[in-house]
């Protein structure tokens, strides 16, 4: 469960969301040159992955409120009683479903800027493996008082793949138009 079904931020669900956050965008301005050249590509594509990576973390891997208010814990278990992807009704309206997708797409987005190379192959297989590591991170630190869903991963899934296609078509239509004669 990434919002709780709160407001993407709110504080009284995801205290440290926005705090997170900043961390990442700093974390972002300090390495993103170091990230890019390592990766082959634009100081912005390395940025936009760092803070797009680190929302993520932010969302999902910060404590509950009700972690820090009342030491709530986690149940210890994974709901898996969704492994489909969610109804469509489900992702045309603000809730965890569509909050969980969109949570993914800029990662994705950002993954298509990356040119083909061994190193980017293990990032992308990094980026698909994140949504598995997340729920079993949040199954078993319990202090975080997160719930393990087999949904959240089909929901980041199909936000990465998303991500992906789109930047990938806005990738494709930057090259035609640079090689258009004008």
């Amino acid at each position: 469960m990434i919002f709780a079904l709160g407001r993407l931020g709110e504080s009284e669900v995801l205290p440290w969301f926005l705090p997170g956050v900043v961390i990442w965008v700093a974390v972002a301005l300090v390495a993103g040159g170091r990230v890019g050249r390592t990766l082959g590509v634009r100081r912005a594509v390395a940025l936009a992955l760092i803070v797009s990576l680190g929302i993520i973390l932010s969302a999902t891997l910060t404590p509950l409120r009700g972690a820090l208010d009342f030491g709530a814990v986690g149940s210890g278990s994974c709901d898996l009683s969704r492994v489909g992807f969610a109804p469509l009704r489900d992702l045309l309206r603000l809730n965890e479903a569509s909050l969980n997708v969109l949570l993914f797409v800029p990662l994705g987005g950002s993954i298509a800027f990356l040119p083909r190379s061994r190193l980017n192959v293990i990032v992308v297989a990094a980026a698909i493996a994140l949504p598995f590591a997340i729920e079993a991170t949040q199954l078993v630190v319990l202090w975080l008082d997160r719930a393990c869903e087999s949904a959240d991963v089909v929901d980041n899934l199909t936000g990465l793949a998303i991500g992906l296609g789109g930047g990938i078509v806005m990738r494709r239509l930057a090259a035609a138009a640079v090689r258009q004669p004008r």
